[in-house]
């Protein structure tokens, strides 16, 4: 099942995507009759954490399909757009980290972004007025579906909702504010402000459930910027596979339904060309089996 959010009318709504984009309040009400919609339908979060029973009412709402409640989307929310936590893992492709010139990390390194800093599919990154390096990193994101700490790697996938497409978009002259780095470690990286600043993180554009994706460690991803390709590359290549990157991240700190955490990025990202975004360029991320995830870059 692939789940959307989005906005009508100022209120957030669950979306289905099939062909079409189902409302899932408005269905809910004409396939049982009533006047108004549980909170799930409106609430990614609400409709995760509850668990099968929300889900088995979505899947109904799928299989019955009223075509009057079909609607036209053309600007998405993040499919989570208040998550608790979002956690990303530093250099986690062996290729990249080649390119960067950084070692594979002995164990995840972790760094964090506040959900300010999301935007939708179809919405605009903002290149904030403090930076003239702003990069892409096209990365799939683990959607937490069963809170859970200390989790054994061979339990993880029993806690993963489904997967999204993350572009983890970096302000590279704050994060690396006294030249590139050379080790993880180096103390000049600033992640907060290389990382998490306002609307620069698109993710989307929907959720597809884990029942959808055989094998999250054998899929391809690519990002291009207006039409040419920059990054290619296969979550074969990963440091830390998903798994053991939610066992990782569960240790001392309670996962919960709807938190987000991303993988890492193939080679192929700007800075060790110096190249970087401008107003006007679009970027278009994709992960296999999930999707596209396609956003232009305005001034701020």
């Amino acid at each position: 099942m692939r789940l959307l959010t989005y906005s009508r009318g100022g209120v957030r709504r669950v979306g289905i995507l099939k062909d079409e984009i189902l409302d899932a309040p408005e269905a809910y009400k004409l396939v049982y009759g009533v006047d108004e919609a549980p909170d799930f339908t409106y609430d990614p979060r609400k409709l995760i954490a509850l668990g099968e029973p929300a889900m088995n009412v979505i899947k109904e709402l799928e299989r019955m399909w009223p075509k009057e409640a079909l609607v036209q989307v053309n600007e998405f929310e993040p499919p989570i757009p208040d998550p608790e936590k979002i956690l990303c893992p530093a250099v986690n492709y062996r290729a990249h980290g080649q390119e960067a010139g950084t070692a594979p990390p002995s164990k995840p390194y972790f760094f964090t972004k506040f959900p300010s800093s999301l935007v939708g599919h179809q919405q605009p990154v903002v290149r904030p007025k403090v930076t003239e390096k702003l990069d892409w990193e096209v990365e799939m994101g683990i959607v937490i579906g069963k809170p859970g700490k200390y989790i054994d790697v061979e339990k993880a996938l029993d806690h993963v909702f489904g997967y999204t497409v993350f572009n983890d978009v970096s302000v590279r002259d704050w994060q690396f504010p006294e030249g590139w780095p050379r080790s993880l470690n180096a103390y000049g990286q600033n992640w907060v402000w290389g990382k998490a600043m306002d609307k620069t993180t698109p993710v989307g554009p929907v959720i597809v459930t884990k029942d959808e994706i055989g094998n999250p460690n054998n899929l391809s991803l690519t990002l291009k910027v207006n039409g040419v390709l920059e990054q290619q590359g296969t979550t074969r290549d990963l440091v830390f596979n998903v798994q053991e990157l939610i066992s990782w991240a569960s240790k001392g700190i309670t996962l919960r339904p709807g938190d987000i955490i991303s993988t890492g990025t193939p080679p192929g990202v700007g800075f060790p060309r110096n190249k970087f975004l401008k107003p006007g360029d679009v970027m278009e991320a994709y992960v296999e089996g999930v999707g596209t995830l396609r956003n232009q870059v305005v001034q701020e």
